[in-house]
């Protein structure tokens, strides 16, 4: 009786395990077939239907097609405004941004400053020295008032390029407060630059 139980919970187990393993697979591999057909027609179309950096003009530009109904959009289907810009950008083989890193080979001089460029009021730059990091990363702030900085640790010089519009567009209530001293304020200015 021991071994009549045990032998019918034995093949009951193999016949489970067989006919699930052999009806998953088929279904995988079915759907992967169609899968792959589907998605890189799927991706030319995209390709295709997709505005090039030269067309757009205004914000609806930049609006996205959206995903057909029933489907999870991709990125490009749903990203809007400078995301979508920045996607379209690295389609065509163009860095929107400019991210890439700053010139590490050297130290920045007062004469010949490691340019940054920036779209903003500010840009901050984070300084791990010359040779690249031979020290922790220093966060130094530059402005359009103040466009060069030195590096505390390691005296490198870097310098703002402004490249954005003159008039942002914000209209700014003016700062009727002092900027807040810092630790820069109290060097005399034949040091800062020597």
């Amino acid at each position: 009786m021991f071994l009549q139980r045990s032998a019918a919970v034995v093949a009951r187990t193999a016949t489970r395990s067989v006919a699930r393993r052999a009806f998953t697979t088929s279904v995988i591999r079915r759907d992967a077939s169609k899968q792959t057909a589907t998605d890189s027609s799927t991706a030319a179309n995209m390709a295709r239907s997709m505005k090039k950096l030269e067309d757009i003009k205004t914000e609806e530009d930049l609006l996205p097609p959206g995903a057909k109904v029933g489907t999870i959009p991709t990125d490009i289907e749903q990203s809007t405004g400078l995301e979508r810009l920045e996607i379209l950008g690295k389609m065509q083989g163009i860095d929107i941004f400019d991210m890439k890193p700053l010139d590490a080979s050297r130290v920045g001089t007062p004469e010949d400053p490691i340019i940054v460029n920036s779209f903003g009021p500010e840009q901050h730059v984070g300084c791990t020295g010359c040779p690249a990091d031979s020290h922790h990363v220093l966060w130094i702030t530059m402005t359009r008032e103040e466009p060069m900085e030195r590096c505390i640790e390691c005296g490198s010089v870097y310098k703002m390029h402004y490249v954005g519009p003159e008039d942002d567009g914000h209209h700014h209530v003016e700062n009727n407060y002092p900027r807040p001293k810092n630790m820069a304020d109290f060097i005399k200015p034949e040091y800062k630059w020597a």
